[in-house]
């Protein structure tokens, strides 16, 4: 029912996903990240507790492929499931169910993982990697533009209804979250959701408690400034 793409920056431990689907809210259900530990998606036929397992256990530190593989062979579904896996050292693992709706596939380079399923064919995880893998710019855009290529190359082939974005950098909780659950072009809307984010939300965001800061920033006047220097303003 879905397509997705797992990212990893080497350099800042970034992580993060998106997912687009003709299913109602697949934000809510496939896509979790965390900053620095890993980034995962579970689709087809979901088995949300894939996630609720494996990111405990990719927060110690072991292997994507490990976690994958101890969560699949046991599961009675998992013909039916697709889940996918990047961990915080960039080892990939990947699995597609032999009785996931066709298409139904998965690619992957250094860093980054594609996976779908009832696909207009394997163009569009091929489209979503190579999108990626050439664009420039913050991940979030990559992976916009990495998205918005698998939709030109037929995306869902049941069509649009909704889509997901999120970015962790070094907290449990992300640097952005945003869903268009029920929209008749979802990418389109996220990139919109994007825009909006770079306006404050961004800048304010930096200076919220996180692992390195418990308290975060409580001057108002340092945020209010950092907002009037480096927010994007719309359009």
């Amino acid at each position: 029912m879905t397509w997705s793409i797992l990212a990893r920056d080497p350099a800042t431990g970034t992580f993060g996903v998106a997912v687009a689907s003709r299913f109602f809210a697949v934000g809510a259900i496939c896509p979790h990240v965390e900053g620095n530990v890993a980034a995962l998606a579970t689709q087809a036929l979901v088995n949300p507790m894939y996630a609720v397992h494996a990111m405990p256990r990719l927060h110690n530190g072991e292997a994507a492929d490990a976690v994958l593989t101890s969560l699949v062979a046991p599961d009675a579904g998992a013909d039916q499931r697709q889940f996918h896996i990047i961990d915080g050292a960039g080892r990939i693992a990947q699995h597609t169910g032999a009785h996931c709706v066709a298409w139904a596939g998965h690619v992957s380079a250094a860093n980054v993982s594609v996976a779908g399923n009832m696909l207009a064919g394997p163009r569009v995880v091929q489209a979503t990697l190579d999108a990626y893998r050439a664009a420039n710019g913050p991940m979030a855009e990559r992976l916009l533009t990495a998205m918005e290529a698998g939709e030109t190359a037929g995306g869902d082939r049941r069509g649009k209804q909704s889509a997901a974005l999120k970015i962790c950098t070094h907290d449990p909780y992300p640097d952005l979250d945003i869903r268009a659950d029920d929209h008749p072009d979802p990418l389109t809307e996220l990139r919109r959701l994007y825009r909006v984010s770079l306006e404050r939300y961004a800048v304010f965001r930096r200076f919220l408690p996180g692992t390195d800061s418990p308290v975060g920033v409580l001057d108002r006047a340092v945020i209010d400034a950092a907002i009037a220097r480096d927010c994007v303003p719309p359009g």
